[in-house]
Order: C-alpha cells, then sequence, then structure tokens
C-alpha cells in the first residue's frame, strides 16, 4: 500500500511535455499520472477501471488534479465502489462533452451522466474564453457538482497553447482545496453550489 498522494488526470490527447501536469508531476514525487491506452479516442469505463485499481492502491486516499475530459473522469466516480479512498478533486477547465464532441467528432466515448453532486470536496478552477465550455454552463456544471468555482478570468482553455507550462497558481489551489475539505471555510467546498471566486 503507498501514502496518500495525487493522481493526475489528463483530458484528450493527454497532456505533452510542457504541460502544466506534466510539470506537476515532474515536481511532487507524490503525483502520478493516470494513463490510459489510447488518448486520442479514450473510454470512459476502460479509463474509470485503471483509475479505481490505482485508487485501491493507496493507504490513505488520494487527491485528483484533473484537466478538461479528465474532469469527467473525476466526476464520474461519484458512484465508484472507491469513493471513500477520495479526499478531494481540483478540476481545471472542465470540457463540456457535447461541445467536445462537437470539436473533436467521434472521438470521445464518455456515455455516462456527470451532473450528480460529487460526494467529496472539489474546487472548479474555469475560464471565460474556454473553447470547451462556455461560461454558462461552466457555472452550471460546477453548481450541480456542489463544488466551488475559481474564475481566473481569460485564460482559454488553461492548456500549453493558451501559455500554461508550468502553472505554480495550480498548487496553491489544491493546497486551498485540502484547507477547505478540512474546515470546510467557503460554503462551496460544504454543499453549497454557489461560491464563486474571482482570481488574478
Amino acid at each position: 500500500m503507498m501514502p496518500a498522494d495525487t493522481l493526475i488526470l489528463p483530458g484528450l490527447n493527454g497532456s505533452p511535455a510542457g504541460h502544466w501536469q506534466q510539470h506537476w508531476a515532474d515536481d511532487h514525487e507524490e503525483s502520478r499520472v493516470v494513463a490510459q491506452d489510447d488518448w486520442t479516442s479514450p473510454d470512459l469505463q476502460r479509463w474509470r477501471a485503471r483509475l479505481e485499481n490505482q485508487i485501491e492502491e493507496t493507504s490513505d486516499g488520494v487527491w485528483l488534479v484533473a484537466h478538461s475530459l479528465g474532469c469527467l473522469l473525476a466526476a464520474s466516480l461519484a458512484d465508484s465502489r472507491v469513493i471513500s479512498r477520495v479526499r478531494g478533486a481540483l478540476l481545471v477547465a472542465p470540457c463540456d462533452p457535447d461541445v467536445t464532441e462537437t470539436l473533436h467528432p467521434g472521438a470521445i466515448r464518455f456515455n455516462a451522466p456527470f451532473c450528480r453532486r460529487l460526494p467529496f470536496a472539489s474546487l472548479v478552477v474555469g475560464s471565460l474564453d474556454d473553447p470547451y465550455m462556455p461560461v454558462d454552463r461552466l457555472h452550471r456544471t460546477a453548481q450541480l457538482w456542489g463544488s466551488a468555482l475559481v474564475d481566473i478570468g481569460e485564460a482559454g482553455h488553461i492548456n500549453i497553447s493558451a501559455g500554461f507550462g508550468r502553472w505554480r497558481a495550480g498548487y496553491d489551489f489544491l493546497e486551498l482545496l485540502k484547507i477547505s475539505a478540512q474546515h470546510r471555510p467557503f460554503a462551496g467546498l460544504s454543499g453549497a453550489s454557489d461560491a464563486t471566486f474571482a482570481y488574478n
């Protein structure tokens, strides 16, 4: 059994070298990326099974750090057998599955509901001009998940093309999530669904 650690969940096409998630894995020895067989055509059930197996290998539970489609993978754990071992999730630039399907026809096989309230602490970090998630849907998604929402302004999809290489603010957001999960200082992480914050 391994000690509590952080599992990194990339999105469609994975997180290439230079992406903040890869820097995260390099910067934190206790972190590792949950891989899958085909990043260009992800299958939710296979990817989720791999994630559940890795969660079961931990002794004290895990923190999830997800980007884009990886956020939907994290949300799919709401009814998982391993849910008690998920301490919380940092959900960065979640994508809307319908928009993603339009932008990448036939690329994803994620036929599952993602509108359930998450039974673990969660913090959504979103952008005002994300091509994969309109702002109104971003707010609605965070509300449905019961997540606090941090708005970091016009930051695109919070990926390499948007200028996010080594993203040190992400580490701060995970620390905020950990503190919030322990002390519940703001409503969005304790069951309410309308906690929204601007971050510059």
